[in-house]
């Protein structure tokens, strides 16, 4: 997926709604990941596009049409990491045998 543009989208959800609004988010073009995250935000979803002109595109016609959100914040990636390094990075806090 070289020269892809890679965007990350925290969500802050209404909170009896997060499950709901998390499945909506995965089936919007474009979202690649959603996850469910502890702190001030409810949910991350990270999209891979193929333009910069498709961001907007998938924030404000698609994201703002999911129930439940209450705001956004986007950033946007600029540079990519080892795989084997971002995989270590959410098993942050599971014993080994949660692990892959």
């Amino acid at each position: 997926m070289s020269g892809m543009v890679t965007a990350i989208v925290l969500v802050q959800a209404e909170r009896h709604r997060i499950p709901e609004t998390a499945e909506a988010l995965a089936g919007v073009p474009s979202v690649r990941e959603v996850y469910s995250v502890t702190g001030e935000w409810d949910i991350v979803a990270i999209l891979k596009l193929a333009r910069y002109d498709d961001l907007d595109d998938v924030v404000t016609g698609h994201l703002r049409k999911v129930a439940g959100i209450i705001r956004t914040q986007t950033m946007l990636a600029f540079r990519t990491y080892s795989e084997d390094l971002l995989d270590q990075g959410f098993g942050v806090g599971l014993d080994e045998s949660q692990q892959r």
